[in-house]
């Protein structure tokens, strides 16, 4: 998607007074590393992800470019990834920090189907007994619905799954899980929400 494209999508929805698409960082701005390799991922998608690094919390932009940076510097040297594995990673300063971004094919999830039809974004921290900032929350559900808006995830048919619903594991934490992302419209595909207007 072009830049002007979001910008005027951005516009419109703060006209409306609707939360569509959060401020995202682009790879540029948090000072990200050239890609070993990428494969392409269609959208729409039918699945969202959602995910916590388990590590460091940040609070500003550079804290928080400063730990995608090691996030992403670890995908690529210990696990021998193409790049940050992660679609987008949210801060606790509420920016969204893109990863492989809408149209690559991520390597999050551990089961081939959510990464080639999925858009997996991790919450940084550890959220087992803690929650994410208000502003990190917002940033999430507003993500979603910019998801839905830009036709990246299928509109009122998508599911939203914590990355412990496709693979044995204690993410995205027991709090955070239970109190936020359960919760959140279209867990599971349970529910459906209104996608912002075009």
């Amino acid at each position: 998607m072009t830049r002007s494209l979001f910008l005027l999508l951005a516009l419109q929805c703060l006209v409306l007074r609707v939360h569509c698409c959060p401020n995202i960082v682009s790879r540029s701005e948090w000072g990200a590393r050239t890609p070993v390799d990428s494969t392409f991922m269609s959208t729409p998608v039918d699945n969202f992800v959602v995910h916590h690094t388990a590590g460091p919390t940040c609070s500003d932009i550079d804290s928080c470019s400063s730990v995608v940076r090691g996030i992403q510097d670890y995908h690529i040297d210990s696990n021998g990834w193409w790049d940050i594995g992660y679609n987008f990673l949210i801060g606790g300063d509420g920016n969204v920090y893109e990863g492989r971004g809408w149209d690559t094919q991520g390597a999050h999830a551990g089961v081939t189907e959510y990464n080639v039809n999925g858009i997996g974004v991790s919450m940084m921290g550890d959220f087992v007994s803690t929650m994410p900032t208000e502003a990190a929350l917002q940033a999430l559900d507003d993500l979603v619905e910019c998801a839905v808006t830009l036709g990246k995830l299928v509109p009122n048919t998508y599911v939203v799954l914590g990355h412990r619903d496709v693979k044995s594991t204690g993410c995205p934490g027991d709090l955070f899980y239970e109190d936020h992302v359960q919760l959140m419209p279209n867990y599971n595909g349970a529910t459906t929400y209104e996608e912002c207007p075009q």
